[in-house]
């Protein structure tokens, strides 16, 4: 059996468009696809756009007329950076082939490690790079663990008692409260005048780590070969390329990113806290399956995990606005989320089964 190289299929297929036309015997390709595959793919990708556009609208209609304003839009853009960055940790885990569940450990790891040397007199740029070091530390751990064999998933559940145990040790059991060092990054705003009240400083510190990200994941050979061990492991291995490099790799990303999500955390609320919330996992999760991501890797975007994020904050938004309880945002993030996994289903057998029976009918004509 002989294995192909994907710069090689890429260049046939280059070569194929090149000519004018497919090459015989070829997979069919554009005019040969119908149109309803279009769609399906187009509702399969772009859907979240759709969804979060109808969100504002009936809000601004059933909310009106504090909804609409620039005043509540910066509230929800604050209230979903938090989510955005543990979904981004997520969701790159997730593509990479791994669920990292240990986020939340490792988001109060961070902060506690980041308050004590805060309290102890330390200065505020070596903290924060103890903190962030924590994410890289935790993602090597994990990695390597789970080449030994081992399940990603039972890993680093392992590992969050672990990480919750070490966070409360570093606390000694309470709080570093009163971490005013850090309000550059949580409470202040940016570019605020008598008119506009300022961009919270986590909508830039998001901004930035989407747009690195997705330059990461969609511009750079590691970023695309992160993508394709996400998808088949086992072929990126057979064509030479070490998948246990990248898989390593996811962890630490997605660690990193949780470092990052708890930083901010702790700079918004000027305390750190040892206690990790398993809400953060769950509002995550759902935030990277409103996306589309695939659960099984290989295939996502990071800014539709942005905009499953910001659909959760403005649901908890409009809701609070009509003084609906919270835990009815609760009840409906989680009928969002069984929703998201059941539609992405349908959508991707749709697409699956349109294209083989397009497949069969191109060769039946040819026979």
């Amino acid at each position: 059996m002989t294995t192909s190289n994907p710069e090689t299929i890429a260049g046939t297929e280059s070569g194929a468009a090149d000519s004018g036309g497919p090459a015989p015997g070829a997979v069919p390709t554009g005019h040969d696809v119908p149109r309803s595959v279009s769609v399906l793919v187009f509702l399969r990708d772009r859907g979240i756009f759709m969804l979060w556009g109808l969100l504002i609208v009936a809000f601004t209609f059933w909310c009106s007329p504090y909804f609409l304003t620039i005043d509540n839009a910066l509230l929800i853009a604050n209230a979903g950076a938090l989510t955005a960055l543990f979904a981004a940790g997520v969701g790159i885990g997730i593509m990479t082939g791994v669920l990292d569940l240990s986020l939340p450990g490792t988001a109060a790891l961070s902060g506690c490690v980041c308050g004590w040397m805060l309290t102890n007199g330390y200065a505020t740029w070596l903290a924060l790079l103890a903190g962030l070091g924590v994410g890289l530390v935790v993602g090597i751990v994990n990695g390597l663990i789970t080449l030994r064999g081992f399940n990603p998933i039972i890993v680093t559940i392992g590992t969050l008692s672990v990480l919750t145990g070490l966070a409360a040790v570093v606390a000694g059991g309470y709080t570093f409260p009163g971490l005013t060092q850090l309000e550059f990054m949580g409470t202040h705003r940016y570019l605020r005048t008598e008119s506009f009240p300022g961009i919270p400083a986590p909508v830039f510190i998001v901004a930035a780590v989407f747009v690195i990200g997705t330059v990461f994941l969609t511009r750079t050979r590691d970023g695309l070969r992160l993508m394709a061990v996400g998808a088949n492991g086992e072929a990126v291995r057979r064509a030479g390329i070490a998948s246990n490099r990248y898989i390593v790799l996811g962890f630490v990303i997605s660690g990193v990113l949780a470092s990052v999500g708890g930083l901010v955390n702790t700079a918004n609320v000027t305390e750190a806290n040892p206690n990790a919330s398993p809400a953060i996992i769950f509002t995550a999760l759902t935030a990277v399956a409103l996306a589309g991501v695939s659960l099984t890797g290989g295939r996502g975007s990071l800014p539709r995990v942005l905009v499953g994020a910001l659909i959760l904050a403005t649901i908890s938004n409009g809701l609070t606005i009509r003084g609906i309880q919270p835990y009815w945002a609760t009840v409906l993030t989680g009928v969002l989320l069984l929703t998201s996994l059941l539609v992405e289903r349908l959508l991707q057998t749709s697409v699956e089964n349109k294209l083989m029976s397009v497949n069969l009918s191109v060769h039946e004509k040819k026979v």
